[in-house]
């Protein structure tokens, strides 16, 4: 038993996404008695840090310093058909989204999406998959080999201690002309809000109503002295400028209080958030998905909850 996990890097260090995928091979190769190949694009194997230190073998691609769809895919490509793992794990990511569907393809593997669980069944994948917004979960078996790509924040970060011992395995990029190139590159801008340092954030979601409602929500994050935020919902209406957007698309934060209001909580918007110490959520919906996370929550109707708590605050309970 193989398993390849696509490693996403950004500054030549592993995101925490790759960190999950490392934690979900590393229990499949333990049920399976197989090992674990880290496949990485553009960084130098020097750089394998404490938490590749399970890792049986680094598969790098070397030469290659700016992400493409294009470069990407070919590189993992040609990795795999050299490789040949058994399971090759993707994060549910934009990189993932670029890359898995067609490497599959291209290598005649099947494909499972937005896998949360992951278990090995004789020659098989069993995986339990969240649908409909994380609302139902599907569970599917899919004989070998597999490309699996997986939902964040289904599978805790690799904290592994020591060194890097394994196996380096380097494979020249491949040489066709690329069709892509990047042309410049944006940053976010770094003067407005910082939402990765609040240790409070109030989030309002498609719930709030309409953009009207964000007043009272401002006002109750202002007097928790919490920042105000919102899912990508709210944002892609333009009740809220980007850099207050949590989630997948957004930031990811990890604050002491997460009060989530009108959020149902999916897996784009939880892999943004996962994080938090304290989870508050309130949404009328009983079975929205932000319960399964939330420490505490009501189903309340926030609108109702909004003037109420504002008059608590204010009255200093």
């Amino acid at each position: 038993m193989k398993i390849l996990v696509c490693v996403e890097t950004r500054a030549a260090r592993i995101e925490p996404v790759s960190l999950e995928l490392l934690s979900a091979a590393h229990a499949l190769a333990g049920a399976g008695q197989g090992s674990v190949e880290a496949f990485t694009l553009g960084i130098e194997p020097s750089v394998a840090g404490p938490q590749l230190a399970f890792v049986d073998t680094l598969v790098s691609v070397t030469g290659t310093s700016a992400y493409t769809p294009e470069a990407y895919g070919a590189a993992v490509l040609a990795a795999v058909r050299q490789r040949k793992p058994n399971i090759v794990l993707a994060s549910y990511t934009p990189l993932g989204l670029d890359v898995a569907p067609a490497l599959a393809l291209r290598a005649g593997m099947a494909l499972v999406g937005y896998c949360a669980e992951l278990t090995l069944a004789e020659s098989a994948v069993e995986a339990s998959s969240q649908i409909y917004g994380g609302k139902l979960r599907a569970r599917t078996r899919t004989p070998l080999p597999v490309v699996c790509v997986v939902t964040p924040g289904a599978y805790p970060e690799a904290t592994a201690a020591g060194a890097f011992h394994g196996e380096i395995v380097e494979i020249a990029p491949p040489t066709a002309e690329p069709r892509m190139r990047i042309e410049s590159e944006t940053a976010p801008d770094a003067s407005g809000v910082d939402l990765t340092k609040a240790e409070r954030i109030l989030c309002v979601g498609r719930g709030i109503g309409e953009k009207d409602n964000i007043a009272a929500a401002a006002e109750v994050a202002s007097l928790l002295g919490a920042e105000l935020a919102g899912s990508r919902p709210v944002v892609d209406s333009g009740w809220l400028p980007k850099a207050r957007q949590v989630g997948k698309s957004g930031q990811k934060v990890k604050p002491k209080l997460y009060l989530c209001l009108g959020v149902s909580g999916a897996p784009e918007h939880i892999e943004g958030m996962k994080a938090s110490e304290l989870i508050i959520a309130v949404n009328t919906d009983a079975k929205a998905p932000i319960f399964d996370l939330a420490h505490y929550g009501a189903t309340c109707d926030l609108l109702e909850l909004l003037p109420s708590l504002e008059e608590i605050l204010k009255a200093g309970v």
